[in-house]
């Protein structure tokens, strides 16, 4: 397994100077994020720089207002177009993935006014499809995309990972996988190793904070019995840290990398 951290956390103005503090805190990769309209794109020959004079960076997160869930159908379609371009990069950079949510932000029927406009089986039609195209095409460059369920007040559609492995068994494809984020879990999932077992041969990527959003061992989670089943499962893929910071990042940082390290 790979420990990779963000990289707005890192200070640099430059990519290399970014890994040289990553690997310096104890950290193997950076993962990237992603703003929308064509913005993850053109940063293109910045990072070709960067991978060839070693940065490894394999994972995208997105950075957007809009995704393959949106009620509106020409932002949905969008967020397909965008999602298969940050593919495309990810892929020339001999990266794994990139992260998508269903939706973030869009609706939660937590809060008012508690209806969504689509029916449960309406948003899984919608989700289906647009996966589906988005996962062939990741399929085809030889990566992945990685679902992530969010909480119930980020999202209505999916929050926890046995509603993720549905939708990759309904798609189909082995260009869709999951991402399980530990922050999501600890509001949504009853039993969090239970749920990564569960999920285990669906699981393409993890995402590590705690049980407040800020870095790992900032918060009250039991990471040692959360991610100690990663290496129970066999899995070997990336885990990366994706939090806000409880203080300077010089500071936690590493110490998040050494307990990570530690659980791992």
């Amino acid at each position: 397994m790979r420990l990779c951290v963000q990289e707005q956390h890192l200070p640099g103005a430059t990519l290399e100077e970014k890994w040289a503090a990553a690997t310096a805190w104890g950290y193997d990769g950076i993962e990237l994020r992603a703003r929308g309209d064509g913005a993850f794109v053109a940063r293109l020959p910045e990072l070709r720089w960067a991978a060839a004079r070693g940065v490894v960076m394999p994972t995208v997160c997105p950075e957007t207002d809009h995704f393959v869930g949106d009620f509106d159908a020409a932002r949905r379609e969008d967020a397909v177009v965008q999602l298969c371009a940050q593919l495309d990069v990810i892929a020339e950079l001999g990266g794994t993935g990139v992260t998508t949510p269903a939706s973030w932000g869009m609706f939660s029927t937590r809060l008012p006014p508690f209806v969504p406009p689509r029916t449960a089986a309406e948003d899984s039609a919608v989700l289906v499809d647009t996966l589906g195209r988005a996962a062939a095409h990741a399929t085809a460059l030889g990566v992945c995309v990685y679902l992530e369920p969010l909480n119930r007040y980020e999202d209505h559609m999916v929050n926890r990972l046995e509603q993720g492995s549905a939708l990759i068994r309904a798609v189909g494809s082995p260009g869709l996988r999951l991402t399980a984020d530990t922050f999501h879990m600890s509001i949504e999932e009853a039993d969090l190793p239970g749920a990564l077992r569960a999920a285990g041969p669906d699981l393409g990527h993890v995402q590590a904070s705690d049980s407040n959003r800020l870095e790992p061992g900032a918060g009250h989670l039991d990471l040692a019995g959360v991610l100690g089943v990663l290496t129970e499962i066999g899995y070997a893929g990336d885990v990366a840290v994706e939090s806000r910071l409880s203080g300077p990042a010089h500071q936690v940082l590493p110490r998040a990398a050494a307990l990570l390290r530690e659980v791992l």
